[in-house]
């Protein structure tokens, strides 16, 4: 029985990713909306990028961290969105073992990675709020790019212990995945193997890296309101409301998207999707709108781009 998963295993070259249960007319349209959401998670993350390189005012740890996150997003999106919308166009719509490998192997990396930067995140705004006057002493240069080298650092360790386990499976039940990319769970059921130990090991690798991650989020802004209800000016309450609100948003859209795909029974794939898209897609979109919009700094470094330009405009013409 061994020697025939193996061979049955070794055979298998290729998945079919079986993407959306939708009429063919259809495709046209999400291959549209899909490539609106991806232009704008390229423009809007890009541009926030380039903001907070170029302009002095915005090198903070704030800033750096939040250069982090548009960078992951950016990366993490494109790892998904280009080949779902070339699968819209495609009737195979087959993708090689290798590059299976690889989209896993990339896409647990950043989104791992960003789990542990907004926990970094919160606790920068924990250490802002809860403690200003040391705030530039305790959040140095050198511990900032600490916390970013160390997300890095679990996101990989995560990513190669998840692809391992996944691709060590035997793969003989069918070579189509009911997803519109490589994820564990679609792959673990087309897998021929008992999966009791590789559900256990799941299970650890999410409580070790989702658990922690929401803890010291929790815990950052307890404190956070603790110290916020003790300012008597509402103006100063409103500040620190608006300093946060941000990055509370983004949190709770990606973990909520998150919870919700795996708490989702096996049986209902097409709303797993649905899931999935939220934090493949509409969070990378909306992180750079999110900050951008409801942050004075960004919206005047971008002023200053632009009026810079229109400057050069009218020198030139």
């Amino acid at each position: 029985m061994g020697d025939r998963e193996t061979s049955n295993h070794s055979e298998v070259t290729d998945f079919i990713l079986f993407g959306f249960r939708v009429h063919p007319e259809f495709h046209i349209l999400l291959f549209l909306l899909f490539l609106l959401v991806y232009a704008m998670i390229l423009l809007g993350n890009v541009g926030m990028m380039i903001i907070i390189m170029t302009d002095p005012q915005l090198n903070t740890p704030m800033y750096f961290f939040l250069g982090n996150l548009s960078f992951i997003d950016l990366f993490y999106s494109s790892v998904i969105a280009p080949k779902a919308m070339i699968d819209f166009w495609s009737e195979s719509k087959s993708i090689s073992y290798a590059s299976c490998v690889t989209q896993l192997f990339l896409f647990v990396l950043f989104i791992v990675t960003e789990g542990f930067l907004l926990a970094v995140m919160a606790y920068d705004r924990f250490i802002a709020i809860c403690n200003p006057l040391l705030y530039s002493v305790q959040m140095s240069t050198h511990l900032c790019a600490q916390l970013v080298a160390g997300s890095y650092f679990f996101g990989c360790i995560s990513s190669v212990l998840q692809t391992i386990m996944t691709f060590t499976l035997p793969f003989c039940a069918s070579r189509a995945i009911d997803h519109f990319y490589c994820d564990y769970h679609p792959l673990q059921r087309i897998s021929c193997s008992d999966l009791y130990i590789p559900n256990i090991v799941s299970f650890f690798l999410c409580s070790i890296i989702i658990l922690p991650t929401i803890i010291v989020i929790i815990v950052s802004y307890i404190c956070i309101v603790s110290i916020v209800l003790k300012i008597h000016s509402t103006e100063g309450q409103k500040k620190v409301f608006s300093t946060c609100s941000s990055h509370l948003g983004v949190v709770s859209v990606l973990y909520g998207a998150i919870i919700f795909m795996y708490v989702i029974p096996d049986r209902f794939p097409e709303l797993s999707k649905v899931a999935s898209l939220c934090y493949t897609l509409v969070t990378p979109m909306l992180n750079p709108l999110i900050y951008s919009l409801r942050n004075k700094d960004v919206k005047e470094a971008l002023r200053k781009i632009l009026g810079k330009k229109n400057y050069f405009y009218l020198i030139l013409y």
